[in-house]
């Protein structure tokens, strides 16, 4: 809640444990949490780096494409042989325009409109799904904040707008997004800076809370890894929630059928390998916004805060490089052999399986509070205590039975296996489209340190008593 009478009555209500159980506050704590105070030379290292060094290789996957028919090596041999020069590429690539600029500020209102104007009201007839108001995780500072849930709502409406003008209104081509798609990466940017700055300024002049701000005292540290751990505008525009999931991920399907209408406009038909990339894509986004509720509780929620490395991710990273797919498939088409395309099709459906089977135990194992059944059995878990930022005593039980028994971060490998399923999918003629599965392995591998490193400052000596139960983070048996 964005209000300071609505976050003082939540603060000032009784704290329950996740089991349901008021929590106790003459313990001692078991650790801090939530993101660093302070920064070691490494990690600014790294975060100088990948600010400078990020919008340049969107811009070179990209470029690539537009100019190399997707080679990734072809324009490195030709700039050290001197045929071609940096400027000689910069000025070939497309440049910013009005046309587009037009494009992005219909796109982006429209689901600012969805998301602030539009009341969910698909939970009411869909069986299973959790829309409307939600509570979110606790805060460090120890507060909940409260989201309007109507992600898939927002999805549902923009893509049957998006069929109706393909087949009945013709107000556009279904190929405007690949046809200004250089031209929309600097509108994107401009947002995604702008975005990124002003959540860093209105962190130091009107946070939305100043107890869950933190201030490492380095400006480009604070600048890319947020400040703010829930910046709002008003009561219900949640700039982690809105980014995060809109206007970005809603846009990836809406990218990959644009590609899929080039490809068809080009060449007269719709490879194989555009409609296995469309399919598998798909049912990750459809995945996302089902469970946009559980979303709340997954890191980028309740541990990042909000800067740069979420506000231009979400707006620059996400749709040009996890699109690279389609992307390359409308400059090389890929008709797959029978077996290759089945081949793909089961690694992407089983590492489906298995993310999605994941995350539905620990769901299923916080929702009943453990008393459900995991693999026809009753779980087991290692009961864990931590402590907030206002001091109050909470509880919390790490699940060690099913999937979760297997491994610590399970989930993350079924998306791995979706995303190598989704590079497979292009052939092997180049490594431009497997940069996406090098990507997701570095994030992912990251975050299971990072994650498990926050764990250990929040839980202690209970951490330790549960990667003893559990000792493998992604593959059992090697790591």
């Amino acid at each position: 809640m964005s209000s300071a009478v609505a976050m003082e009555a939540t603060r000032r209500r009784q704290r329950l444990s996740s089991n349901g159980e008021a929590s106790e506050t003459t313990e001692e704590p078991a650790g801090q949490w939530g993101r660093a105070w302070e920064v070691d030379w490494f990690s600014l290292s790294a975060v100088i780096l990948l600010l400078c060094t990020a919008p340049f290789l969107v811009f070179f996957f990209v470029m690539v494409c537009d100019q190399y028919q997707c080679s990734v090596s072809q324009p490195l041999v030709e700039l050290y042989s001197g045929e071609v020069t940096l400027r000689s590429i910069w000025e070939k690539a497309p440049s910013f325009t009005w046309t587009a600029a037009q494009i992005y500020t219909i796109w982006v209102s429209f689901q600012v409109v969805l998301y602030m104007c539009v009341p969910d009201i698909t939970h009411k007839f869909l069986p299973g799904y959790a829309g409307g108001v939600q509570d979110g995780a606790r805060t460090p500072a120890g507060l909940i904040n409260k989201y309007e849930i109507n992600g898939l709502q927002s999805w549902l409406i923009t893509h049957a707008l998006w069929y109706a003008n393909a087949q009945f209104f013709h107000w556009f081509s279904p190929t405007i997004i690949f046809d200004n798609w250089i031209p929309l990466l600097w509108c994107t940017n401009i947002l995604g800076y702008a975005v990124s700055t002003f959540a860093f300024v209105k962190a130091y002049l009107f946070p939305t809370n100043a107890e869950d701000c933190k201030f490492t005292g380095n400006v480009f540290y604070n600048y890319m890894m947020g400040i703010e751990f829930n910046p709002r505008i008003g009561k219900w525009f949640d700039f982690k929630l809105f980014f995060n999931g809109r206007p970005g991920i809603v846009a990836w399907t809406l990218i990959n059928l644009s590609y899929a209408a080039k490809q068809q406009e080009l060449y007269g038909y719709v490879t194989n390998s555009m409609i296995l990339v469309n399919v598998l894509q798909a049912i990750y986004v459809l995945d996302f916004f089902w469970n946009e509720a559980w979303y709340l509780k997954t890191i980028d929620i309740c541990h990042d805060h909000f800067g740069w490395y979420l506000g231009w991710g979400d707006c620059v990273w996400l749709p040009f490089l996890y699109t690279l797919q389609g992307l390359y498939l409308v400059y090389n088409p890929v008709q797959l052999s029978t077996a290759h395309a089945a081949a793909v099709l089961l690694l992407g459906l089983v590492g489906y399986y298995v993310f999605r089977s994941t995350n539905h135990q620990k769901d299923l194992f916080r929702r009943t509070e453990g008393k459900c059944s995991i693999w026809g059995k009753k779980p087991t878990f290692i009961e864990c205590a931590y402590r907030s930022g206002d001091g109050g005593l909470h509880h919390s039980k790490l699940m060690t039975s099913g999937f979760w028994g297997v491994a610590r971060h399970l989930n993350y490998t079924g998306d791995l296996m979706g995303s190598l399923a989704y590079c497979a999918a292009c052939g092997f003629g180049h490594i431009h489209p497997y940069f996406y599965i090098v990507y997701m392995t570095i994030l992912l591998v990251h975050r299971c340190v990072r994650d498990e490193h926050r764990c250990s400052s929040k839980y202690g000596k209970d951490w330790k008593r549960y990667t003893d139960a559990v000792p493998y983070r992604l593959l059992p048996g090697i790591f």
